[in-house]
């Protein structure tokens, strides 16, 4: 194991809701516990040309998603070498962006080629996170868990407001985590047909009217019933929400009856003690009035660099993990038939 006890990382994360390219360039240190500081970031919005290509990739087939995995490899090396100009790091860490999510099927792709990166920065990068967990009968998510232990000890349960809501509760030295509920993967949606990348504050929702008879349905889908470990995706949220909704609401209602539900599935969830809530979500406040409403916990709102990058953070720190060859994804969290030490490390040519 490495005696190198300092990291200087760029961690890299592109999300589900498509908002862009999360960048954290975060120092790691270990003296008796780890260490962070997240010292320059930045994101990076989309271009029509990716939005619109990364949103309708799953429909292609296997040599075009080849194709477009080398092509925003080397997008992202590009973007990469741009933002780290006159910087150093010792690695890349990159979650890339997620295509297929299907853990029953043992499948999960995300795209963004390492080799590709590594080549074009010069610099060892690391991706590829999920697939070793899910070889391993797991669900490949969620990976943040690992984070939440060692970085962020002092919460009882830490919430990510993303494409999807994804909780990590510790309880007893152990730790569960799942996803609990869609987020901004559905509410980005609604708002985009209104003109707006996303409804700013719940500005929007906060002017609709409940659907009572939609709320019910919501509330009554099946994965809110299963245990953990569980986890969401895109094809999920085609198969059981898109039908739910169609365009028989208006946005606003829809908003406005997403938001409570959101704020109801989330709820339930935070039982006692204390909270730390991250992620564009949590920028919402007619959304975290109604989770408070709900929830039993004390609410914790970070500053907006760990709001905002807690994700690309934890990503870098899987990175470290991966490096030092010591556990970083947990089966307690995936339901996989062990720990591991996920990643695929790949050194420029």
């Amino acid at each position: 194991m490495s005696t190198n006890i300092k990291y200087r990382v760029l961690g890299v994360m592109s999300g589900t809701s498509l908002d862009g390219i999360d960048l954290a360039i975060c120092n790691f240190k270990k003296n008796i516990n780890w260490e962070f500081e997240i010292e320059k970031s930045k994101t990076l919005k989309y271009s029509k040309y990716w939005q619109k290509t990364l949103i309708n990739l799953h429909t292609k087939n296997k040599n075009e998603i080849s194709k477009i995995n080398i092509e925003y490899g080397k997008f992202l090396g590009k973007t990469i070498t741009l933002f780290l100009k006159n910087e150093t790091v010792d690695f890349i860490s990159c979650h890339g962006h997620t295509i297929f999510h299907q853990p029953k099927n043992n499948f999960t792709l995300q795209i963004g080629d390492g080799k590709t990166i590594a080549n074009l920065t010069k610099i060892k990068t690391i991706n590829n996170f999920r697939n070793l967990d899910i070889t391993l009968n797991g669900e490949g998510a969620p990976l943040v868990p690992i984070g939440d232990i060692h970085l962020f000890s002092e919460y009882k349960y830490c919430v990510n407001l993303g494409g999807f809501a994804n909780i990590s509760v510790k309880e007893k030295n152990a730790i569960t985590a799942f996803d609990i509920c869609p987020v901004n993967i559905k509410m980005n949606h609604i708002s985009k047909g209104l003109g707006f990348e996303f409804d700013k504050n719940g500005n929007i929702a906060k002017k609709g009217k409940i659907i009572s008879v939609l709320l019910k349905q919501l509330n009554n889908l099946s994965f809110y019933k299963q245990t953990a470990p569980k986890s969401l995706s895109r094809e999920w949220v085609e198969k059981y929400i898109d039908p739910l909704i169609l365009n028989q609401y208006k946005a606003e209602d829809i908003l406005h009856t997403f938001c409570e539900h959101i704020a109801i599935q989330i709820g339930y969830h935070l039982k006692d003690k204390s909270t730390l809530f991250t992620g564009g979500g949590a920028l919402n406040t007619y959304l975290m009035s109604r989770i408070s409403h709900y929830s039993k916990s004390k609410i914790f709102i970070p500053n907006h660099q760990i709001i905002n990058f807690k994700e690309a953070l934890i990503f870098g720190f899987l990175g470290v993990l991966k490096i030092r060859n010591e556990i970083n994804t947990l089966k307690s969290v995936t339901g996989a038939k062990k720990d591991s030490c996920g990643g695929e490390i790949n050194n420029p040519m």
